[in-house]
């Protein structure tokens, strides 16, 4: 076959794996992402080998997370996430630090040296958003405090996350860490991160008639998307994840009365892209390693410190709402799904990891993005039927909350 009509067939195939990874996952009464993760394993290039991980494929995978999380974005208001300012910092804090320190020891009384070890412990840190907060939009609750709190940290662990991996990847080197340089990305976060959420969602009140300037009748989406991309770009530019641009995105353009109509014109959008992001991510699994019991035990033990970690950690920021919002919040910050996969593959090329820690990284990263999902969907749907009222009341369309 030529090159086009690979990719073609390799497209075909990741979409009907996630049509039918979806449809299982939903009929046994889990959420879709958890059928196109397995899905994604069982036709990647370890498993069945039907689908190689190729940069087309990596390029959908990444719009369909960007897009995701801007989608996520138009259903969070600023002042929403002013009301959990305080804990979401508690949160990602010690959501960074305890994982840290839990992945730390376990490489140390692995044999590890110091340097590298840090490295291993920087692999359990991150928090995916997109796959928590795939599964918090599926079961339409993201207008609970535990979900706001969540996605808030979510923002402020990506900066804490990247700025760590900057720390021990230099350590790596004989030349030690920079912390000029190293001041210097985290100030232009956080001012990146004030500047759009602030004085753009200000922008977008007042500028709400210039997305309709364009004669064309479908401008409000276009302008919406390229502001997506550009600040998706812009994210990306200065060290932090693409779908932390794209999030903000979203939560301005939430400002807008355009909002819900942006939110149902990107639907078909996001069906087709989508489900490249999930498929994607699992295909990268080396399936392989469970045919060695040993491997299989240190594969399992690491998650299980991984799954600990996060829920210890980001439970106890989270304290003040209680031991059943704690927990959601903990495990709400589980997942570390793409995120973990790019520290393992910075490792693996920096002669960090070799073969064996590379796929047990690799392992852990997708089994706490599989085990998050139905356990976060069962803690929500506990919650409710204790009673436990929501924090935030949803909106109806139309409804502006000022």
């Amino acid at each position: 076959m030529d090159h086009p009509t690979q990719i073609l067939v390799s497209l075909f195939i990741v979409y009907v794996a996630a049509l039918v990874g979806a449809e299982v996952a939903q009929r046994l009464g889990l959420p879709s992402v958890v059928g196109q993760i397995a899905a994604g394993c069982a036709i990647g290039p370890s498993a069945l080998a039907w689908v190689t991980p190729s940069e087309p494929l990596t390029v959908l995978a990444e719009i369909g997370a960007i897009l995701l999380l801007f989608s996520v974005g138009l259903e969070t208001r600023l002042r929403e996430l002013r009301k959990v300012g305080g804990v979401a910092v508690s949160v990602a804090l010690l959501g960074v630090a305890v994982p840290f320190i839990f992945g730390g020891i376990w490489a140390l009384a692995s044999g590890f040296p110091t340097a590298k070890a840090a490295f291993v412990a920087a692999a359990f840190v991150a928090t995916s958003a997109g796959i928590t907060a795939k599964v918090l939009q599926e079961l339409g609750v993201l207008s609970r405090m535990e979900s706001r709190i969540i996605l808030g940290a979510a923002i402020i662990d990506d900066v804490l996350a990247m700025l760590l991996l900057g720390v021990v990847s230099a350590l790596q080197t004989k030349a030690g860490v920079d912390f000029l340089n190293l001041a210097m990305v985290l100030g232009q976060a956080l001012l990146f991160l004030a500047a759009v959420a602030f004085l753009g969602a200000k922008v977008m009140q007042r500028s709400s008639k210039l997305m309709e300037a364009p004669v064309d009748a479908e401008s409000p989406l276009s302008i919406s998307l390229a502001i997506c991309l550009g600040l998706a770009a812009a994210a990306s530019q200065i060290g932090l994840a693409a779908i932390i641009g794209a999030f903000l995105a979203g939560m301005i353009l939430a400002e807008t009365k355009h909002r819900h109509d942006i939110e149902r014109d990107t639907r078909p959008i996001m069906a087709l892209l989508l489900p490249f992001f999930f498929v994607v991510t699992g295909s990268q699994v080396d399936v392989r390693l469970l045919g060695d019991w040993g491997t299989v035990g240190v594969v399992l033990f690491v998650t299980l410190l991984a799954i600990v970690a996060k829920v210890i950690g980001c439970g106890l920021g989270a304290r003040s709402l209680g031991r059943k919002g704690a927990m959601i919040v903990g495990v709400g910050m589980v997942p570390r799904g793409e995120v973990g996969i790019i520290v393992a593959s910075l490792g693996e090329r920096a002669g960090v990891f070799n073969a064996s820690t590379y796929g047990i990284i690799i392992a852990m990263s997708l089994l706490t993005s599989v085990f998050a999902p139905p356990v976060l969907k069962a803690l929500l749907k506990e919650s409710r039927s204790l009673g436990v009222e929501e924090s935030i009341p949803q909106l109806e369309p139309g409804v502006d909350a000022s």
